[in-house]
């Protein structure tokens, strides 16, 4: 397909080790992705930048590989215009609350502080890049995310859920217990906020279809962009984790590119133009 504008998740996806869009996987130096980039531009495709990071950091990263937008906080915050006219999702947060942010409110009710303590070792913030989210709560551990919804339910705050953003590496300064599996970056968030419900937004007011769209990320909650898009595509790291293999079965538009991190990132964006 011809696409008119690419979505794309950042890290993992688009940026490799350590945030570094100049190294493949294996920390070899590459400029493959810089390549597909200039493509890209030249081809007259809108870039937009859909990530778990903040809004200021997205539109950071956004003016340095000149995209045309912003998703930010896995998709709670839509930016365009430089980054100075955004729309804000408000998902499940109950009306009630009327303009204050689900951290505000996930804060009075002391979710976070309740769901850490229910799990010692195998969850806490994932600290210092938490601080300064509004919507999400940003943890990072080793939890089963339909136990903690089922939990949610259980104490009346069914409106929130965890998402899992993907694979990290451990850490000693982390405060996690010793465990051979990756710990996990998740965001506890209100429900109906998603990567996905952004870009079918950011579409509209573009007067575009899905058709005129494709999306690239690496993890579990990337899923929630086809829908959205004509194609979307996984690249090999993220197709590889433990149990992507049966989710990516049941998305009948998803791809899996060859390249791990910022070389399947590149061809799939070649593929897209």
């Amino acid at each position: 397909m011809s696409a008119r504008v690419v979505y794309t998740d950042l890290d993992g996806t688009m940026v490799g080790p350590r945030g570094s869009f100049w190294h493949t996987a294996g920390r070899e130096l590459t400029d493959g992705p810089a390549g597909a980039l200039l493509d890209l531009h030249r081809a007259g495709a809108a870039l937009v930048l859909v990530s778990g990071r903040t809004y200021e950091q997205v539109v950071e990263a956004a003016r340095i590989f000149a995209a045309d937008g912003a998703i930010a906080e896995l998709g709670a915050t839509i930016g365009w215009g430089s980054g100075r006219t955004t729309h804000r999702l408000r998902g499940a947060l109950p009306p009630e609350y009327g303009d204050r942010t689900p951290m505000d409110v996930m804060a009075e009710l002391g979710v976070v502080e309740d769901l850490v303590a229910a799990h010692p070792g195998r969850l806490e913030w994932h600290a210092p890049w938490h601080a300064t989210h509004a919507t999400d709560a940003l943890l990072r551990g080793r939890v089963d995310p339909l136990a903690v919804d089922a939990w949610l339910a259980e104490r009346g705050t069914g409106w929130l859920t965890l998402k899992d953003n993907g694979a990290i590496p451990a850490a000693s300064w982390m405060g996690l217990a010793d465990d051979a599996a990756p710990p996990r970056v998740y965001h506890l968030m209100p429900r109906g906020i998603s990567k996905g419900a952004a870009i079918a937004w950011d579409l509209e007011r573009r007067g575009l279809s899905p058709a005129d769209a494709v999306a690239i990320g690496d993890s579990v909650s990337d899923l929630d962009m086809a829908p959205a898009v004509g194609r979307l595509w996984i690249t090999a790291n993220g197709a590889a984790v433990d149990g992507m293999a049966d989710a990516l079965a049941a998305v009948p538009n998803a791809a899996v590119t060859a390249g791990a991190m910022g070389e399947g990132w590149a061809q799939a964006v070649r593929q897209s133009l």
